[in-house]
């Protein structure tokens, strides 16, 4: 398995624009947050450091997507070993159904970690330079676990999806459909608290959303303490509730565990079903 997933780590660094467009959806979203939807937001919290607080509730959720954008872009290779062919070497080889899975995940996890890591230093960039406050190295190192989960349950997710398609179009067209609607399904283009409540429940569902809660939580910390020192705590629930720092059902927050155990089980299940249906494939 391990050859395998070097194999594919070549083949996508040595197609640039499949490097290029991996980071399009981030580049794209910090490009409208910084012409267009900053000052509208920071404008309508009407608070000293709105700004700094909204750059990095930005920024998280850009963390969250690039977990699905980046590892998406890295499983192009499958659907050109599938257009090429290439797929039924694999298939006639004594290789289990379940390592020729792993070796596409780890190699779409890898480079959705190495994405990831890019996105959250030109975040820091962004941030910095436009005066707000630079993270923590102790939520850094945080932020960074919560990558490494966030990034195995993208990858899985995405591989479902992926195995059922068999043409460089059909991947086109859902890498087109899900980069445009991302930022929607995980409260990253307005905040949760703006949406209506049947959509709230649409990013409570998805489970990308928990990993951009995790990262908020890490990165809006500091700016909540330095520009909103004294806040009482329902104010500071309510902001939390507002923003998708913490998500409420029936007024009490889901405790953070649940976070990272329903990352967890979003893994395991699409892994196995990802193995099922491509197990399927190679019987037909």
């Amino acid at each position: 398995m391990i050859s395998f997933f070097l194999r594919n780590l070549k083949v996508f660094f040595k197609d640039k624009a499949s490097v290029f467009f991996s980071l399009l959806a981030v580049l794209i979203t910090i490009g409208l947050y910084a012409l267009f939807l900053g000052d509208v937001w920071t404008n309508g919290l009407g608070f000293s450091g709105a700004r700094d607080l909204m750059d990095n509730w930005i920024v998280s959720g850009l963390l969250a997507i690039t977990s699905i954008t980046a590892t998406m872009g890295a499983y192009g290779t499958m659907i050109d070993d599938k257009v090429k062919k290439i797929n039924k070497d694999f298939i006639a080889s004594p290789l289990k159904q379940r390592y020729i899975a792993g070796g596409y995940i780890l190699s779409s996890y890898v480079i959705g970690i190495l994405i990831s890591l890019v996105t959250f230093f030109l975040g820091e960039i962004y941030i910095v330079a436009n005066g707000g406050t630079l993270v923590p190295f102790a939520a850094a190192l945080e932020i960074f676990g919560i990558l490494l989960l966030a990034n195995l349950a993208g990858s899985s997710m995405v591989l479902f999806m992926v195995s059922f398609f068999s043409s460089n179009n059909a991947f086109s067209t859902a890498s087109t459909i899900i980069g445009s609607i991302i930022g929607f399904l995980t409260g990253i283009y307005l905040p949760i608290g703006q949406l209506p409540s049947a959509m709230q429940w649409v990013v409570k569902l998805f489970p990308v959303s928990y990993s951009a809660a995790l990262i908020r939580s890490r990165l809006m910390e500091a700016p909540i303490s330095k520009h909103l020192a004294g806040i009482d705590a329902q104010a500071l629930n309510s902001l939390y509730s507002e923003f998708g720092v913490k998500y409420f059902f029936d007024g009490t927050a889901l405790p953070e565990y649940a976070y990272f155990l329903i990352l967890a089980a979003t893994t395991v299940l699409f892994f196995g079903l990802s193995v099922l249906s491509l197990s399927r494939k190679r019987k037909k």
